[in-house]
């Protein structure tokens, strides 16, 4: 009596979701490996408004940012705080390796072999990206709850989970993916350009330390603000968390958000295909 052998499995065929997969695992470890550093860095920055807006200045008698009566000027900084850590934690950590990789360590080739598609690479770099700039808006509530002075605490009520959610998700898609348009086209010679030009501007008119109504005064600079994605981040998360601080109505930063985040993937899609293949 004869035994047949069983057939030997199929070779293991790489498929677009298990590379993508396989990419993202890789971007999870060094994420992992650098996680120390990254929540220094991430913390510093917010850290130090709180500590100066909620703490320093009301312990000396300066801290009335608010109209009396009203919300505290924690509360009015927490969604701004959220939203420019993670239109900044978003946008570093796609711009700067993809620099290295494009220009210095022109390891961007080695990527380009992988059996996936180019654009779906790019779209792999923005989700990464995205990641890091949801976990850096997270670990930012620790501390503008944490640090403040007596009667300075914000007032946070979560009126709308989905549309938290949502906000945090496409703002964090939104920068990375105009990080990665921005360091496509951008000459690396003049990074420090990305600071003064576009980086300071964007968090300083970004509606972090005041609602967009509030430039209601300053009609000229309340409309030229529209183009600032941080604008859309920072008042939807007002709308979020602290309903009772005025802010957009919820059709107009979900549209900006959403219909900006298709827009500029496609765009930084292109720019980096064109890039990677020239």
């Amino acid at each position: 009596m004869s035994t047949t052998a069983p057939a030997p499995p199929p070779p293991a065929r790489a498929t677009l979701p298990r590379t993508f997969a396989a990419m993202m695992a890789r971007e999870a470890r060094v994420m992992r490996k650098n996680f120390l550093s990254t929540f220094v860095r991430v913390l510093v920055q917010p850290v130090m408004f709180v500590f100066v807006f909620a703490y320093v200045l009301p312990k000396l008698g300066g801290g009335a940012m608010a109209v009396p009566g009203g919300p505290t000027f924690s509360t009015i900084l927490l969604p701004g705080l959220v939203g420019s850590s993670i239109i900044m934690q978003a946008m570093m950590a796609v711009i700067f390796p993809l620099m290295m990789e494009l220009n210095w360590q022109k390891s961007i080739t080695d990527r380009a072999l992988a059996p996936v598609p180019i654009p779906l690479l790019a779209a792999q770099k923005i989700v990464a990206a995205a990641v890091q700039g949801l976990i850096g808006g997270l670990l930012v509530f620790p501390a503008v709850l944490l640090i403040h002075a007596e009667g300075e605490a914000p007032s946070v009520d979560v009126a709308n989970w989905p549309v938290l959610v949502l906000v945090m998700v496409a703002g964090s898609l939104l920068s990375a993916a105009g990080g990665l348009l921005l360091g496509t086209l951008m000459n690396p010679q003049k990074v420090q350009v990305l600071f003064g030009m576009v980086l300071l501007p964007m968090t300083m008119l970004g509606c972090v330390y005041y609602p967009w109504s509030a430039l209601d005064d300053i009609r000229w600079l309340q409309i030229l603000s529209l183009f600032n994605p941080l604008v859309y981040i920072s008042e939807g998360l007002r709308s979020a968390l602290t309903p009772d601080v005025p802010h957009m109505p919820a059709w107009a930063f979900l549209l900006a958000l959403v219909g900006g985040t298709v827009l500029v993937t496609w765009a930084a899609t292109r720019t980096f295909t064109k890039r990677v293949l020239t």
